[in-house]
Order: structure tokens, then sequence, then C-alpha cells
């Protein structure tokens, strides 16, 4: 889809773009999106930066104020992402297209790396990417990995997952190494069981894709880590991006990333 990123976010306003976001705008970062109360937010803080592999953080905004003003001037979080997710008490309340009306003016809003990020880099070698050739969301699992924990905020690290020929995992190394605020390099490959994941045909997130004979699934951090940090630190309201819809920013790859 051949849009800007600021054309994505007014599509987005304007509720016409209402997709996942794997292979939008490619050379731009994507972002998580996490928005706290102000009295929960430096533990949220805090969370990240003792997780930085899952929560690479790339803006943090002014209290009560949407515009996220390092990544995206004159963006609003309230309606420029294509879905949301509402937690309260630590449960999924609704999914909606935006955030206007529960918008409070002790709102935090943190936008964390996306692994979407690096994904041009590795097509643009030539390495495939099977949920944009198979037109479907990423998937993204919960493994056995815990977390730092930070006040009430702990998790199982989430990680997404791409199959690749061996050849191409090396290459896919080397290349995501340069984007350490999309995740960075893998954090493992071969065998699911290892890290806690019993069948690749169920994701907890996404959408499962092929592995074909002879691939290797390789598993990257992922910031739908910070969804099942919320679930467990159950705070009155809380609200982020739905898994793989995510925030596009104005910032090139290579800018954070390098």
């Amino acid at each position: 889809m051949d849009l800007s990123p600021a054309e994505v976010r007014l599509q987005c306003r304007q509720g016409t773009f209402n997709f996942p976001t794997p292979g939008i705008v490619s050379g731009f970062l994507q972002a998580n999106l996490v928005i706290l109360p102000k009295k929960m937010a430096f533990d949220f803080l805090v969370f990240c930066t003792l997780n930085p592999k899952p929560c690479p953080l790339l803006d943090v905004t002014k209290v009560g104020n949407p515009e996220p003003e390092i990544v995206a001037t004159g963006a609003d979080l309230r309606t420029d992402l294509p879905r949301y997710h509402i937690f309260r008490n630590g449960e999924l309340h609704e999914v909606v297209t935006e955030i206007t009306d529960i918008w409070r003016d002790d709102f935090v809003g943190f936008l964390i790396g996306c692994s979407f990020s690096f994904e041009a880099a590795l097509m643009n070698a030539g390495i495939p990417i099977r949920h944009i050739e198979e037109g479907k969301n990423v998937p993204m699992y919960k493994t056995n990995i815990p977390c730092n924990t930070a006040g009430k905020f702990s998790a199982p690290l989430v990680v997404s997952m791409r199959p690749l020929s061996p050849s191409d995992v090396i290459r896919a190394v080397e290349i995501t190494s340069h984007f350490s605020k999309a995740h960075g390099t893998p954090i493992h490959f071969g065998n699911a069981a290892e890290i806690g994941i019993a069948n690749l045909d169920a994701p907890d997130f996404g959408e499962a894709v092929t592995v074909a004979e002879g691939e290797i699934p390789v598993f990257w951090a992922c910031g739908v880590t910070t969804q099942i940090a919320i679930l467990q630190a159950k705070p009155e309201i809380a609200i982020t991006h739905a898994p793989g819809y995510m925030f596009v920013t104005d910032v090139k790859d290579e800018y954070f990333c390098r």
C-alpha cells in the first residue's frame, strides 16, 4: 500500500483504515501503544527500562497530551491507530477504532518499537516474510521466559515468529542486529517447545502461517508483552493497540535503529 505515515494516520482518524499494518509504509518505524493513568506510568516506565528487548521505548507523551511529539508531530494517539484495546481492571473490556471519548487529563502514552519496522530490510535482502506473503497478521506466542518485574508489572515474554530457511536465518540475525529499537536480534530459533510454545498452529495473538519443510521458526521479542503485563497489573483502565494494528510514525527506520 503506497501511503505516507501521515496518510495512514489520517485514514485511521477518518475511520477508513482498519487493517493490520505489516508491510504498510515500509522504511518507517511502527510502534506498539500503551496508555496508562499517571499514577501507574512510572512503574511501567521502569518495566520498559528493565526489559528493553520486548519494550524498546520510542516516545513518552506529556501527561494529558495525546501528541507523540518525538516520533510524529501533530499526530493524535486518540484517533490515529487502526484499532485499540481497552482494558479495565486487567480484563479486555472493548475493541474500538478511536478513544477520544474516554481520554483523560491524567493519561500518559508510551510508544514502543515494533518488529514490523525491520521487515522491509529483510525483504530488501531477499528474505521472504511469510505473514506478508499470506496476507495475515504476524503470529505471536507467550513463552516460558519471565520478564523483569517493576511494581505491579510482570509478564512472560511474548514473541513474534517468522519461518526462514537456514541460510536466511544467519542473514536475518545480522540485519536485525541493527534494529535495537525494533527488538533487534531474535531471542530463539528452532524448537519452539524450548521456550514454552506447544503448537505453532495456535498462536496466542495474530494468525498462524505456513512453516514449510526445512524451514526454521525464528522468534523475536514482541511488544505485545506489555499487554500481558497490563493484564497482570490490573490498572483501573489501560489502552493499547490491538495486536498487529500499530501506530505508524514519521521516523525513518535508520534514524532510531542503526
